[in-house]
């Protein structure tokens, strides 16, 4: 358990710091959805090539889930923050010399790079949401930090969809690589710059402590032995995977299906403010009108609709079917996590850093899609999602309730 602060403290600064970091986890990764459009052209690369640029961001956060919880025992969280924006730092740093030699791995490596850090920031942020102010209101505070998220992804299309995509191509060879050189330079300042002024902060430092509370009352000796747990690691494994196809490769999609750059660099924001709509929406009526698990429910018979719309029709119509799906999909994280964690006692530790390495569905789905993609066609490889979306309703319907195998 996380002990807070003392109640007489005053979050608003904290808060806005916290704020600023989710801003930062939203702005870079949502720009991977640019840079597989973007990589797969200087290249000349594959669906399932291109699709590498999500594979190396999202299978950090597997490997390093659980080294994460370690290295931010020593450091403490403030420290452990500063020293994630600056392994973040040192990835987009990479882009510079990848740039230069043409090197599409080195760029595979920066990526890892940037998710390592993202991933010790994550481990060492996300408490401060939960514990900076009342209990009651910590699901308000981890949906505001939800909209900055989604907020900075539109932004970074705009940045850098602009940066990279304006043009009815982008050209193959070195000489096209030289447009991520100055942005990637300048983000690397702006994170430097926030590991000092975090490192700098007054943040309040917090403490983890053992939670020796009991487990479920059948005396459980083993995380493997809730079901509930078990079934939410897939289930979020599911929806991650789901989310990046939805969301990073619709612009692929768009070209392949005949839209040019200047209108397909903007698809990804639709379902960013799909996204944000759905948090919007959650924060009003969670769980004042409905319960999360209804929430859940609600979403993936949705998210399977649109899907079938996206499979069923043509042009614009089915590129606004999986937009929507951010939409569809909005109240899916928050949801898993507080059904997964249910009745864990002392094993709660060891859940959360197994549904962190969920994440990793974001990693090795998205190739599956780029195959289907190549080889099927690029419009049915979104039944893909289906089987996805069919499980996270299994698990919103029966598997969160599953107290024993």
């Amino acid at each position: 358990m996380i002990s807070a602060p003392p109640k007489t403290q005053n979050y608003t600064g904290p808060l806005l710091i916290i704020g600023a970091l989710f801003f930062v986890f939203g702005f870079v990764t949502w720009t991977n959805s640019v840079l597989m459009a973007f990589f797969k052209q200087a290249f000349n690369l594959s669906t399932v090539g291109s699709s590498l640029v999500a594979s190396a961001f999202f299978i950090s956060y597997t490997l390093m889930a659980i080294p994460s919880s370690a290295v931010l025992k020593r450091t403490g969280f403030k420290n452990g923050m500063s020293l994630g924006l600056l392994v973040m730092a040192v990835g987009t740093l990479v882009f510079v010399p990848a740039a230069r030699a043409f090197s599409y791995p080195l760029f595979l490596v920066g990526l890892f790079l940037i998710g390592v850090g993202l991933t010790v920031l994550q481990t060492a942020s996300n408490p401060y949401a939960t514990i900076l102010g009342p209990r009651e209101s910590a699901a308000q505070r981890i949906s505001f930090m939800g909209i900055a998220n989604k907020l900075a992804g539109i932004i970074s299309q705009r940045v850098f969809g602009s940066l990279l995509l304006t043009g009815a191509s982008v050209a193959v060879g070195p000489q096209s690589l030289e447009k991520v050189v100055t942005p990637y330079l300048i983000l690397t300042g702006i994170l430097v710059l926030l590991a000092g002024l975090i490192r700098l902060s007054n943040l309040p430092e917090v403490s983890e402590e053992q939670d020796d509370s009991p487990a479920d009352a059948t005396s459980h000796t083993s995380v493997w032995q809730f079901p509930n747990l078990v079934l939410g690691v897939i289930a979020l494994f599911c929806y991650v995977g789901a989310e990046v196809i939805s969301g990073d490769t619709i612009i692929n999609y768009g070209k392949a299906i005949g839209f040019g750059n200047d209108e397909a660099k903007y698809f990804t924001e639709y379902t960013l403010y799909g996204l944000l709509a759905g948090y919007l929406l959650g924060i009003l009526a969670i769980p004042r009108w409905i319960s999360q698990q209804n929430a859940l429910r609600y979403g993936m018979i949705l998210a399977i609709i649109l899907t079938f719309g996206a499979l069923l029709t043509d042009g614009f119509n089915s590129i606004l079917c999986i937009a929507l799906l951010g939409f569809a999909i909005a109240p899916t994280w928050p949801a898993i996590w507080p059904l997964a964690l249910d009745r864990l006692g002392k094993f709660t530790k060891i859940g959360s850093a197994l549904l962190i390495m969920a994440i990793a569905g974001g990693a090795l789905l998205p190739p599956l899609h780029g195959y289907l993609f190549d080889h099927i066609s690029p419009k049915m490889s979104y039944g893909l999602l289906l089987p996805l979306f069919a499980f996270i309703l299994y698990y919103a319907t029966v598997g969160y309730k599953k107290t024993s195998w």
